[in-house]
Parts: C-alpha cells; structure tokens; sequence
C-alpha cells in the first residue's frame, strides 16, 4: 500500500527516481533525530523546506503507547491529515509541498511530509520573553490575545484537538510583529499529534485550553485580559461563561497550574 503526492518542484527534480529514497538522501538542519523519526530543514534550488521523516517506530514504540492507552504515531500521513483540516477549518498552518506512505506493517511503515518553511516568523512564546522585558501597548496585546484565542476556538469548534497547545507552535511573520499588527495571521504548527473528530471531547479541550494558559502565565496578562480571553472563546459575556462554564474554566486552572507547578519547580502565579 502506498500513497504519495509530490509539488511541481519535486516531481521534476525527484523524475524517473524513488522519492522515498531522495527523502533518504536530503540533508539539511536536523532538528529531531530519533524513535525513527527525523525532522530537518533543506533548500531545493533557492528555496527551503521542512521535512519530517519517519522510517518505522518499532514494535516497542507501538506497545509502549498502546499500553499507555495512548494511540502510537506510525505515520507522517497523520500530520497531513490534520493540515488539511486546519486549513478546511479556516486557519492558516504549513504548506503542503510533498507528502509519501508506503508500507502496512505499523511498526515499520515508511513515510514522509514536506512542507514549506516558514520563514522569517517568530513564535509566540519569543514573543512572550519579549513582553516579560518590555510590556507590549494594550491595543496589541489585545488583538493578539483575541487573534490566539478565536485561533482556539476555531479549531475546537471544527473538532480539532492539538494536544500540544503552547504559545511556541504560533507563529506569525516577523515584519508584522515588528508592526504591532495583533491581527496578522498566526501560523499553527507541529501537528503530529492532532485529532479530528465532529465533536472535541472536554478532557481534550482542557488538555489544550490549559496548555495554552499555561504558557501564558509569565507573559504579564491581566486578570481583564483573561476573563477577555474566556468570553471570546466561548462566545458569551464573560460573567455568562464563568457561571454556566464553571467546571470547564476550573479544570482548565487546576491543570494548568500543575504543569506550571511541574515544569517551573514553583507555584503558579493566581490568574484566575
């Protein structure tokens, strides 16, 4: 079984070969090399690229996350998936440039996914160490905030779930952020893991609500803000939502506090 697609520009330089062997030999920035997997950027002609590769997890790999209840990620074909419906879903995110499959075997199926580099864009999260420096004017930290948060929804409301949902898997353009232009376009990556049903569960949509806060929590926002950011994403006034949402907002704290508690070695500051 196999499946593949390639951009113009790699089905002329990659005529009459094995794609899956030209993706064996692209060399580049390596970036993750490991599990069987391998994440790099390359230039083909004058123009870079992004190419995540996987040549096979193992059976280990497989069972580990099974036994974790966890469904393994066996594919680069999983990703593409979840690029597609992001961008369905109106939101801006990599640029499909090759994609390939081939094999059935899940420990040792062999794929890939090319995208366009994004380049010349930041992510949120520098954008954030920025702002704990140099406070950032109201007007765009609040179109910023909205642009993340509608961002969020959005993706919820198409029955997307990233399940890594940080400030560094935005991006917006550099220029624009320079700008103080809280509406230019936010570029959603790392999609690997991302799930799409018709529906969100709610540990889902608090596994990603809360990554979200979480990693918000030292950038300077304020309580207004906040309760800014839960009115948005829930498309009611915030006194509306902080009552008839009550659990979800409580859960999405509590969980967010933990991983602050986890990852800083120290209590989270009361945002909430």
């Amino acid at each position: 079984m196999s499946e593949l697609f390639l951009r113009d520009e790699f089905a002329a330089a990659w005529h009459g070969q094995d794609p899956f062997a030209c993706v064996e030999a692209l060399q580049g920035k390596v970036f993750r090399a490991r599990e069987g997997r391998r994440t790099l950027r390359f230039v083909l002609g004058e123009k870079s690229y992004f190419l995540k590769h996987h040549r096979g997890v193992g059976w280990g790999e497989v069972l580990k996350n099974l036994g974790q209840l966890r469904f393994p990620i066996v594919s680069a074909l999983a990703e593409v998936r979840a690029i597609e419906a992001v961008t369905k879903a109106g939101l801006h995110t990599m640029t499909i440039a090759a994609y390939g499959e081939q094999g059935t075997n899940p420990a040792s199926i062999h794929s890939f996914l090319i995208t366009d580099d994004l380049s010349n864009t930041l992510s949120l999260e520098d954008v954030g160490l920025v702002w704990e420096k140099e406070p950032p004017g109201s007007v765009f930290k609040r179109s910023l905030l909205a642009n993340v948060v509608r961002v969020a929804r959005d993706m919820h409301r198409s029955g997307i779930n990233h399940r890594d949902f940080y400030l560094c898997h935005f991006l917006m353009d550099r220029a624009r952020w320079e700008a103080g232009d809280g509406d230019a376009p936010l570029y959603l990556i790392d999609l690997h893991r991302a799930q799409i049903r018709s529906a969100v569960p709610r540990r889902w949509l608090v596994k990603d609500v809360s990554g979200l806060f979480y990693s918000a929590m030292d950038i300077g926002l304020t309580s207004r803000d906040l309760l800014r950011a839960m009115a948005i994403y829930s498309g009611k006034h915030w006194r509306e939502t902080l009552s008839e949402d009550r659990h979800l907002w409580l859960a999405v704290r509590e969980r967010a506090e933990k991983l602050y508690r986890k990852d800083k070695s120290r209590e989270a500051p009361r945002w909430m």
